[in-house]
């Protein structure tokens, strides 16, 4: 870990991910500075060799919209804090992941939310005959989280005062500072990893007693009979205590499978013997009601601007689904879709008719005879078409979970995560189509 955290290729990756690969590179900390191009990169990281990693800054406070009309707040680093903890984190985070359950998805490397969606298929439908579930909901987990026992988890360690004095920084929110006493700030690079640690050990405390399955804060424990996962509940009451955190009273109940619950984005419901994993209602009508709204703001709009920004959503969406029994979902989606679009063509020629505007906005391919259509020209004059992804299309492909404690620093394992790393996405993000030869020319890999 000393090494790691004077390594010149681990500054250098930090900086990559932070400036490059994370999401929020484009949002600023208190120091108002961010890092896009080349340049500014190269500035960063001569920066970085001379600053003296003593004192940590506040962490900026904005809001982002969730379920349910209400507001998350996360704490934005400064970019230079933001490459510091990407270091510590590169440090800090192979150690724990030899140690971390098996049964945990969130935020580590190599799994994701279908390999949590998965277990519990497995769960609830091979010969453990579990048909209650404990679906939990952690009340305002990352800022409740406390700071003296995440410390204690992660021990004495090399970069453990960085992380104490990221944890007590504060933030400052309308020009104010207001220091903190628990929790992590979400936004923080090195948060999700911090909370994992703390979060550890329920599937060791629930062994034998109930199944369990955990993607970041987000958890469910099964049982057989609604007897064993009454039981439970202490434990779990009395695990989360000693982390300064609680059970959300309203938000945590214990079901039936025949009666259904919400997990990850899908509604996991038996129907007719078998449970399946469908799209959670509330995210398809979130999905339409934000397309349609764009649309209502984007009258004036070139058809070719509604299938760029349409496009990566609606493909984004469906590789997140498509590992469900998502079918019916999909047509149901692109027969709204096309009502949206139809409407937004007729509202832009009230004066055309309605054949001369399904030639115009529409055409026929291997995707059915209503495609969502704009021709082009590319800068060596050759036209184009550029189509609106109708999702109905998508092939279901079930999700291969990953095996048991298997970690990508596993040397023994490099074959096998090479292999599942060369499984790729069944849609690409956008494809454009030659006007004359209907060949497909891929615009973005």
């Amino acid at each position: 870990m000393k090494l790691m955290l004077r390594s010149y290729s681990n500054l250098l990756l930090s900086v990559r991910k932070v400036t490059l690969e994370n999401t929020g590179k484009g949002t600023a900390g208190i120091d108002r500075k961010i890092a896009l191009t080349d340049k500014s990169r190269v500035a960063l990281v001569r920066r970085m060799l001379k600053h003296k990693l003593w004192q940590a800054q506040p962490v900026r406070r904005v809001y982002i919209p969730k379920a349910g009309g209400k507001l998350r707040p996360l704490g934005i680093p400064t970019i230079q804090d933001r490459v510091a903890q990407m270091i510590v984190k590169n440090a800090l985070e192979p150690s724990w992941e030899a140690r971390f359950e098996s049964n945990s998805y969130g935020f580590r490397p190599g799994r994701s939310c279908h390999d949590a969606i998965k277990h519990v298929w497995q769960r609830l439908n091979k010969s453990q005959n579990d048909r209650w579930v404990l679906d939990a909901d952690i009340r305002a987990a990352f800022d409740q989280i406390s700071h003296d026992f995440t410390l204690d988890a992660i021990g004495q360690i090399p970069g453990r005062e960085l992380i104490r004095q990221w944890l007590k920084a504060g933030y400052v929110e309308e020009e104010i500072f207001h220091a903190t006493e628990r929790g992590v700030p979400q936004g923080g690079v090195i948060s999700p990893t911090l909370s994992n640690i703390a979060l550890d050990g329920m599937q060791q405390l629930l062994k034998g007693k109930a199944g369990f399955v955990r993607y970041a804060d987000d958890f469910v424990a099964t049982a057989p009979t609604r007897e064993k996962i009454e039981a439970v509940v202490p434990l779990i009451q009395e695990f989360l205590l000693k982390r300064g955190l609680e059970l959300h009273p309203e938000k945590t109940k214990i079901v039936s499978v025949y009666d259904g619950f919400n997990f990850l984005g899908f509604h996991v419901r038996y129907f007719q013997g078998k449970c399946l994993f469908k799209p959670q209602k509330e995210k398809v009508l979130q999905l339409l009601r934000n397309v349609r709204d764009w649309l209502r703001k984007h009258q004036q709009a070139r058809a070719l601007d509604v299938i760029a920004h349409l496009n990566p959503i609606l493909i984004g969406w469906a590789n997140y689904y498509r590992h469900a029994v998502s079918k019916r979902t999909f047509t149901y989606v692109d027969h709204q879709l096309w009502r949206m679009l139809w409407r937004w063509c007729l509202r832009r020629h009230p004066n055309k008719g309605k054949g001369w505007v399904r030639r115009k906005y529409f055409t026929s391919g291997n995707e059915g005879s209503w495609q969502f259509f704009a021709p082009f020209t590319n800068p060596e004059g050759v036209k184009l078409e550029m189509r609106l992804k109708n999702i109905g299309y998508v092939p279901i492909a079930r999700h291969v979970k990953v095996c048991g404690a298997a970690s990508p620093d596993d040397p023994a394992l490099k074959e096998y995560w090479e292999k599942r790393r060369q499984r790729k996405p069944v849609l690409k993000r956008m494809t454009a189509f030659d006007d004359n030869s209907d060949i497909r020319i891929r615009m973005l890999k």
